[in-house]
């Protein structure tokens, strides 16, 4: 029998729900995937604030999540980076880039060569480079000024299905993300 692993995530945006989401949700299971007892990693239960807000309000979000939760992700970008901090705890996670979620999204070339009209130049040469872009969602925009069929917010999910997650764990900050994420999945039993 199988154990569940429910995730929850407290984003910036919904852009980023779309994203991460899919992306922990991915994750999770690659770091289960040999673990001594098979885990379930259920849908990602998403706050009902944004980690822009107060911190007794996030604070509340993570309660609510905790009822049903077993690790509780906090995204923020690089301006918000203390308050995620401020919040960690054993089943509490920060998970923040460098600057902007959006360089995650511009790490794996193979992801966007499989969308026609996509500017492949303008995204950047090695995946650590990414989070080195001073601008990473106007890089994003000028990636994908040239599909026509969606707009840029729709890319998120595609993305979030799609990367390479060895290719993300190339940056510092996501790899730092998967080690906390590890080493809280072993001190609740599940690796």
């Amino acid at each position: 029998m199988s154990r569940p692993l429910v995730p929850g995530l407290v984003t910036e945006g919904d852009t980023d729900e779309l994203f991460l989401g899919r992306v922990i949700g991915r994750q999770l299971r690659a770091l289960t995937d040999h673990a001594p007892r098979p885990v379930d990693v259920q849908a990602v239960q998403y706050g009902v604030c944004r980690m822009i807000k107060d911190d007794d309000r996030v604070r509340q979000a993570i309660q609510e999540l905790a009822d049903d939760c077993h690790l509780i992700f906090l995204h923020s970008d690089h301006r918000e980076r203390d308050k995620a901090s401020r919040h960690a705890g054993e089943s509490v996670i920060p998970l923040v880039p460098v600057k902007e979620t959006e360089a995650w999204l511009l790490v794996d070339a193979q992801v966007w060569a499989r969308v026609p009209g996509v500017d492949l130049s303008r995204l950047p040469g090695k995946p650590r480079e990414a989070e080195r872009l001073p601008d990473p969602k106007s890089v994003l925009r000028a990636v994908l000024a040239g599909v026509r069929h969606r707009k840029v917010d729709e890319h998120f999910a595609f993305a979030g299905d799609h990367v390479d997650l060895a290719v993300l764990a190339q940056l510092p900050a996501y790899a730092g993300w998967v080690e906390a994420t590890s080493k809280a999945l072993r001190s609740h039993g599940f690796l």
